[in-house]
Parts: structure tokens; sequence; C-alpha cells
């Protein structure tokens, strides 16, 4: 049984602005008015996603120094950002673009195993009073989470304008979660020293 640590005030407040981040993340992309358009369905629930993805990293800023968690959290929020922008400028043509009902039912029901296990795993209380190790624990779920919702909507008929940017998305994600992963095994490394 792990032993319960102490959070500095520091990592308490960092903690605290990561909860308030992650609830409204959920909120966003649970509560969905759901239309017959997967595309438009996926970009109203992936945008509340990728605002977290910014305001996540936003919050380390504030409290870190390590340079390589301070690069990656300003890629992160230049990468999210360009994304949401692109999401949102064709948000009102990729809703012309309709799903049968099996096709529907089919994609919501994978959307909500995923939701559900990176929901789960984002509020799994963080162990370490190191900020940078809980920044990249949270943010390594997340974008996991971002890679299997991309990659479940590429399964059905979507509209075109949409396929380039998931796949950016996907390629992005993947490359960040690598990054983090090195940069998380080194951080505990240090600290195991």
């Amino acid at each position: 049984m792990a032993k319960s640590i102490e959070l500095s005030n520091v990592t308490k407040a960092y903690l605290e602005e990561y909860q308030r981040i992650l609830d409204k993340m959920i909120q966003g992309m649970t509560y969905v008015t759901i239309t017959c358009s997967i595309s438009e369905n996926f970009i109203k629930q992936i945008i509340p996603h990728q605002v977290a993805a910014i305001k996540m990293s936003e919050n380390v800023l504030r409290y870190t120094t390590n340079i390589a968690v301070q690069n990656l959290a300003l890629e992160i929020i230049k990468t999210s950002t360009e994304t949401l922008e692109c999401l949102e400028a064709i948000q009102n043509r990729c809703c012309i673009v309709q799903n049968s009902e099996y096709e529907l039912y089919e994609y919501m029901c994978a959307y909500k195993e995923i939701t559900q296990a990176m929901f789960q795993a984002m509020c799994a209380p963080p162990v370490s009073n190191n900020i940078n190790i809980n920044y990249l624990r949270e943010m390594i779920v997340h974008h996991q989470g971002g890679v299997r919702l991309a990659q479940n909507v590429l399964r059905f008929c979507i509209c075109q304008e949409l396929i380039p940017i998931l796949r950016c998305m996907i390629d992005t994600m993947c490359q960040q979660i690598c990054d983090m992963e090195k940069l998380l095994d080194a951080l505990q490394d240090c600290e195991n020293c």
C-alpha cells in the first residue's frame, strides 16, 4: 500500500486549479447536444479537450522552473491553439455531413468508453509533490485519450475538411506523448537518486 505524502501549499494550489480545469473539460465533453452529424458532434466534444490542454499547460507554467517542462507546455499551448482554430473554422461547414443512426450509435458507444477511461485516469490522485511529474502524468493520459478519440472518428464517413486536422492531431499528440514519457522517466530517475 502506497504511503500518503503531505502535499506542499504550492502543490495543493496547482492541483486545485488542475481539478477545476478537469471538471470543466469533463462537463464540456459530456453535455453536448448530439446531432446526426458525427463530424459536428466530434468538433463540439473535442473543443473542451483542446482548451483543457491549454489551461493545464498554463497552470504548470505558473509554477515550474524546469526548462524542458516549460518548452513542452509552450509547445502544447501552441499546437492545441492551432488545432482549436482549425476546428472552429470548419465547424459550420462540417455539420452538413450526416450519418446513419447505426453509425451514430457505434460512434457514441466508443466515444463514451474512451472518455470514461480518460476521465477516470485523469481523476486518479497525484502522488508527488513534484508538480512537473504530476503535469506530465496528467497530460500523457489526456493526450492518449485524444489520440483514441481522433482514431475513433476516422472510422466513419466524416467531413473531408476534418480528416487532415485529425491526422495532424494524432501525429502531434503521439510525438508529444513520446517526449513527455522520456521527460517523465528522466524526472523520476532524478527523484530516485
